[in-house]
């Protein structure tokens, strides 16, 4: 019932920058927060930044902090996270997360777009 489409992966030099989008749609009404993680083969799926839809509180996963920003625009339905001083650690499969509350607890995904940090 929600969708979630990425865009802004690719390739980058470290120290470079990246910005990436999610653009939600359906049933966006109930979206509580969204968030990216991101994931590397082989390994479990991590958490990156998270913010809630309806505030401006966001929270980041340590290793990202200082360096990437989370944001929303709830007119547009689409949260951005903005990938700066990038470092080859920080290749990965980049996803783009909503949680919804109404009528029940849901996460949804989207397909996910490719950040690589070459050396």
């Amino acid at each position: 019932q929600v969708q979630l489409t990425e865009s802004g992966g690719g390739l980058v030099q470290a120290g470079g920058s990246l910005s990436l989008s999610c653009g939600a749609s359906g049933r966006t009404s109930s979206i509580h927060a969204m968030a990216w993680f991101r994931q590397v083969p082989g390994k479990e799926r991590e958490f990156v930044a998270r913010t809630f839809w309806n505030t401006m509180y966001t929270s980041y996963a340590d290793s990202v902090k200082d360096r990437f920003t989370i944001s929303r625009d709830r007119g547009l339905n689409t949260v951005y996270l903005q990938l700066n001083s990038l470092r080859p650690e920080d290749t990965a499969v980049y996803y783009c997360n909503a949680l919804r509350v109404n009528p029940s607890v849901a996460n949804y995904w989207g397909q996910g777009t490719q950040v690589t940090v070459s050396m």
